[in-house]
């Protein structure tokens, strides 16, 4: 039953309206690519100029406590979708599995709903084409995988399957043979194909418009889709998801510029993000333009947290241990904002740990529509956290990457770190895993393990833990 069946309903059938929005919420959910929670301004960032996301942070709700649901880009993407963990649906790492038919997701239930859905930029959640070789799985090799955004719910799509250049993002960009970074091309003409396409939803290779910087390529087809929705009175649910700051980082002129006394590794990681800054900045902007923001919920995140090791890449993890592939916090705390000037106050800021599989029952609940009951979700509504700023969250968030596992709550964080484990002949760990324990509140920096000094916290969160990763056998069974 759509939105509007049920307010309707409602007035006929009990002479009241129900506790819902008077008109249903638009929703942009924007994403980036290996943005380290150290890499905005409104953490703390001195070099990387972030103004726009800045004047977001400012606008709406700062959460200091946002995790992606994994440490690599493809399961957290499924998560935000299907509010569900990644083990749940068989998307267990980048580049492996793909979106099943069995799975619901956030744009198939909301289009129910009437909204328009659209998705811009990198999908990661399979390919995008049965018929030609295509980024790293794409064509007749990979035909099983086969799953774009139109197959999943989204009316219009201009979408890749994985990563492109940040700068010129179908041509091969010059330079790393040095080691030391990328730089745009001063010659076009003699570049060669990059290998990755953007498609449209009727499954064609999109030709047009792809010169210059990524993120302003990918909110060029945005913005027009918002305004077309708008001028229609029509709900939109729009996903941007911008390829900054996935490697290769390459900065056009005028964003190098602003980093010229810096190496080109950096100067170009930090151009790229300037400029996706900027296309913020733009959606902000179009949105106040069409007089939809204050009914426009817009949220900001990163998938996981930053490429390379710290000493050699300029991504930072802020005050954190560990980096992207990490489950320590520095692998999964990301920058995390959640603006809607009709609900949330302005310079708000929150310790309430949150997660991207949240978003999904979130939305449902501000709609008054029943998530589903046949699929388990991992994700809680944060609508206490934005209507009465609730503190604590109502259950755990489990993460596992490979053989890695944690436990967070409210207080407590159990980990085993230990991506891969070494094994019998039948596939068996040879040792079972060590936990480490911290207090996330009183050493965010995962500094000082207290595992044996609290052996009876260690004891009942390992239970939580294995029991939950027991429930999330269903890579193979779907359910």
């Amino acid at each position: 039953m759509s939105f509007r069946c049920m307010a309707t309903l409602c007035v006929l059938l009990l002479g009241v309206s129900c506790d819902l929005p008077a008109v249903p919420p638009n929703v942009v959910l924007v994403m980036c690519d290996d943005l380290g929670w150290g890499d905005t301004g409104f953490n703390g960032n001195t070099v990387i100029k972030t103004p726009h996301l800045d004047a977001m942070a400012r606008a709406g709700l700062k959460l200091n406590r946002f995790y992606s649901a994994a440490p690599v880009c493809s399961p957290t993407r499924g998560s935000v979708l299907t509010g569900r963990h990644p083990y749940r649906y068989g998307i267990l790492t980048a580049n492996s599995g793909h979106m099943t038919p069995q799975e619901l997701t956030l744009a198939e239930l909301l289009r129910e709903q009437g909204y328009t859905t659209g998705h811009f930029g990198k999908w990661h959640l399979g390919t995008m084409t049965k018929t030609i070789r295509d980024s790293n799985r794409g064509g007749p090799k990979h035909v099983a995988h086969f799953s774009p955004p139109q197959n999943n719910g989204f009316d219009r799509c201009f979408s890749t399957e994985a990563k492109v250049p940040t700068f010129d993002p179908m041509l091969k960009p010059h330079g790393k043979a040095s080691g030391k970074g990328w730089n745009y091309l001063q010659d076009r003409a003699a570049a060669v194909p990059y290998g990755t396409r953007y498609w449209n939803q009727r499954g064609e290779v999109v030709t047009e418009n792809l010169e210059g910087d990524d993120a302003r390529v990918i909110m060029d087809r945005a913005v027009p889709f918002i305004t077309q929705a708008a001028e229609q009175q029509k709900p939109f649910f729009v996903v941007v998801w911008f390829h900054t700051p996935h490697l290769p980082v390459v900065a056009g002129p005028d964003h190098a510029k602003l980093y010229a006394e810096y190496d080109d590794f950096p100067r170009n990681y930090y151009g790229c993000i300037t400029a996706m800054d900027e296309q913020v900045g733009r959606l902000r902007q179009t949105l106040r333009d069409l007089n939809v923001a204050d009914n426009t919920l817009v949220t900001f995140c990163s998938d996981n947290g930053p490429e390379g090791q710290a000493k050699t890449s300029p991504g930072s993890a802020g005050p954190y241990r560990g980096r992207k592939r990490d489950l320590y916090e520095g692998g999964v705390r990301v920058p995390g904002l959640i603006e809607w000037p009709a609900k949330i106050a302005a310079g708000r800021v929150s310790d309430y740990p949150a997660v991207t599989s949240d978003y999904l029952p979130t939305i449902l609940e501000l709609l008054g529509v029943q998530i589903p009951t046949e699929r388990a979700i991992d994700g809680a509504s944060l609508l206490p956290l934005i209507e009465k700023n609730v503190t604590e969250r109502p259950r755990p968030i489990g993460f596992q990457h490979h053989d890695a596992l944690a436990w967070t709550d409210n207080r407590y964080k159990l980990i085993n770190n230990t991506r891969k484990r070494k094994r019998d002949s039948n596939g068996k760990p040879l040792r079972p895993p060590v936990f480490e324990l911290y207090d996330i509140l009183a050493d965010p920096e995962e500094v000082h393990n207290i595992a044996a000094e609290h052996p009876e916290i260690v004891e009942r969160m390992q239970a939580e833990l294995l029991a939950w990763q027991a429930s999330c056998k269903p890579v193979d069974s779907r359910q």
